[in-house]
């Protein structure tokens, strides 16, 4: 009979695990690669250059891990509670919606510095709105939380190509979006602000809302592990009963989670219409309500480990498109198939190596 194994070390757990995971994607990915007759080596390297190897490259690469970001500590809050938000595609959405009302109403009248946190504002409150519905629905109705979520984010994507094509369009365009905003209704660009203070970079689609995105990272921190209510609402997560001994509201306290993630969530329009499209457009998620479970899951759900995880989903997005750029057999849907494999690693077979981590920390000890 085998002696039963160890657990790891925390640090081991935290960082040494997922970096186990990643290495496994990218071997399996490395042999995907070699059988269609693209040498793995050449490819890793125009996909690390594509993704760091110019401040061009890297300041789309901390542009994409800013929304991954966002998404990520959406899912991370609702899942402390014990909730499987998968509706942020959706309160991405709606939250863009509400930070560019905001904008059209007001940007001819207010100056940047007082639109900005107004917007800023809208975009949350009307992630966290649509939000609320399905933990309404959970909290007081019994429905379960990833079938309302899921099916929000449809109903979010018809609500937005009506008011697109029908409410908000531009007046005498042919194209679904708003008309542009004005200057005091956009978020400035990250090289600009740089230029501002002596420091010349190329110009990316990196703005100031990646210091929203900190921001929110240590507002989380401090929220889940040094507040009480970020203790009731991890409580919950980890036993509803022992919650409920305690005298918590699980009611209320899957409202708070489910608020709060929607409004995380809803702070991707903020980066993406304010800080690149400078206007409302169709489709601006892009998937990163969906690719944000990922991240969250990567990241151990907490919030150092998501800015991680978001960084390297982030250089995958522009080193992917790099790489699919310079090396015509390997496509866009082949990038996709590298992120896929790192979700699959990291989610599913998380728990893989585990075994012969413990094996390796054992003898060593």
């Amino acid at each position: 009979m085998t002696a039963p194994r160890r657990p790891l070390p925390a640090w081991a757990e935290i960082a040494m695990l997922p970096l186990v995971n990643i290495a496994l994607a990218f071997i399996v990915v490395g042999v995907i690669v070699a059988i269609i007759g693209v040498d793995p080596f050449h490819a890793l390297r125009l996909l690390v250059v594509g993704a760091l190897g110019s401040s061009e490259s890297i300041g789309y690469t901390l542009y994409y891990a800013t929304n991954f970001t966002f998404t990520g500590l959406a899912v991370a809050v609702a899942f402390h509670a014990g909730l499987f938000n998968i509706g942020g595609e959706g309160q991405a959405y709606i939250g863009g919606l509400g930070c560019g009302l905001a904008v059209l109403a007001l940007d001819r009248w207010l100056p940047a510095w007082l639109l900005a946190p107004l917007a800023i504002a809208a975009s949350a409150l009307f992630g966290a709105a649509w939000a609320a519905v399905p933990a309404w629905a959970q909290a007081w109705r019994g429905s379960h939380i990833v079938i309302t979520t899921i099916m929000f984010n449809f109903v979010a994507s018809a609500l937005m190509v009506y008011l697109m094509v029908n409410v908000l369009i531009a007046p005498g365009s042919m194209t679904p979006q708003s008309r542009t905003f004005a200057p005091s209704g956009r978020i400035p660009a990250m090289h600009d602000a740089l230029q501002a203070i002596g420091i010349s970079v190329a110009p990316s689609a990196l703005n100031l809302t990646i210091v929203l995105a900190v921001l929110c990272c240590a507002a989380v921190w401090v929220f889940l592990w040094h507040t009480p209510w970020g203790y009731a609402l991890r409580t919950m997560g980890h036993n509803p009963e022992a919650a409920v001994y305690a005298g918590t509201n699980l009611r209320r306290m899957t409202m708070l989670a489910m608020c709060l993630s929607g409004g995380l969530a809803g702070f991707v329009g903020v980066n993406e219409l304010m800080g690149v499209h400078h206007r409302i457009v169709l489709d601006f998620p892009a998937g990163y309500g969906f690719a944000g479970i990922a991240v969250a899951l990567m990241g151990r759900n907490h919030p150092l480990g998501i800015m991680l995880a978001a960084l390297l989903f982030g250089a995958l997005q522009q080193g992917g498109a790099e790489l699919a750029f310079e090396i015509p057999s390997i496509t866009r849907e082949m990038v996709v198939v590298i992120q896929g494999l790192i979700i699959l690693f990291s989610g599913a077979l998380a728990h893989l190596p585990r075994p012969w981590l413990q094996v390796l920390f054992a003898r060593r000890a």
